[in-house]
């Protein structure tokens, strides 16, 4: 497994006394056992307070099915099995969807995510021998530059204040000859073809707890209605132009209506209490990755809008 490292410094760090210390005498605490390089509060903590409600909901191994899988390897482009032995860094965690897939393959896994999500990873995962997990934020990730055979940041660059940014500090992390991998929110005018902008501008203002207070009594007004409509095209297309909804009742129709409504709790709190939402065309994300030297680009049209892979 690779050693943590100051952020600032790149100082290697040694455990003391429950915390990470460096030779220049940088600290940072360990918390619930997790090493922590931002405070535990902060502007995702929305994130941290859903990860933690919904703690299992997007395994794969709790959902029974495989959408976590197919996307995670349709975006590395090869079966997880070629993963075993490889150093992954995964940028975003969050409860661990993608991280259990990964721990499963064999590879070594350094985990980081911004907001305290961390601590349900941690329970999920559980102590393996090829797997690592820190609070820490995509401008302050705790490894050295040029060391992972992949760098993973799946659900997460559009939330950073700035993509660019992001994608150029992840870039950093790849060794020669590794691999980035990425996905980002895709521009197109559909995305003000419904009223769930208006209604983030309200959400992503207020406490975490009171918006997820609000929203699942909005969920629990609202979704009796999208399902009841569900094979009803034009009433369903006025229902996800007006309601802050986010739910998939049309895409997966073999699930029963209890998982339906938790996922729709779950994505309705992350769609409209996000801090930063950004959008970016396949051009631009296919740019950007050309700016840094990124070799044999591919760019997908799928999953959250634009999927991303280049080898340095």
């Amino acid at each position: 497994m690779i050693d943590f490292v100051s952020p600032a410094t790149k100082e290697k760090l040694t455990q003391q006394n429950g915390a990470l210390i460096s030779a220049k005498g940088e600290s940072f605490p360990m918390v619930k056992g997790i090493p922590r390089f931002v405070p535990i509060e902060n502007y995702a903590s929305a994130f941290g307070l859903q990860w933690n409600t919904f703690a299992k909901t997007q395994l794969d191994s709790h959902s029974q099915l495989s959408i976590t899988l197919e996307r995670l390897e349709r975006c590395l482009g090869f079966p997880l099995v070629e993963l075993k032995g490889k150093t992954v860094l995964e940028v975003g965690c969050g409860a661990g969807r993608f991280t259990e897939l990964l721990v499963n393959s064999g590879a070594l896994v350094h985990s980081i995510d911004l907001s305290h999500a961390v601590e349900a990873n941690k329970q999920n995962i559980g102590d393996k021998p090829n797997y690592r997990i820190a609070q820490a934020g995509a401008y302050e990730i705790p490894f050295a530059d040029n060391t992972f055979d992949v760098v993973m940041c799946l659900g997460v660059v559009q939330h950073t204040p700035s993509s660019e940014k992001t994608i150029g500090s992840l870039w950093q992390k790849v060794r020669p000859g590794g691999m980035l991998v990425i996905d980002h929110y895709r521009w197109r005018l559909a995305y003000y073809s419904n009223l769930r902008f208006v209604y983030r501008e309200f959400f992503r203002k207020m406490k975490p707890e009171k918006s997820q207070r609000i929203i699942h009594k909005l969920v629990d007004l609202f979704f009796p209605l999208h399902w009841a409509f569900r094979n009803n095209k034009i009433l369903y297309w006025l229902l996800i132009r007006f309601t802050p909804l986010f739910e998939y009742v049309r895409e997966y129709p073999q699930l029963s209506k209890e998982v339906h409504k938790e996922w729709c709790r779950m994505d309705t709190y992350d769609g409209l209490t996000d801090y930063y939402k950004h959008l970016r065309t396949p051009a631009q994300i296919k740019h950007e990755l050309e700016k840094l030297g990124g070799k044999n680009i591919w760019i997908n049209r799928g999953g959250n809008g634009v999927e991303a892979r280049c080898m340095k």
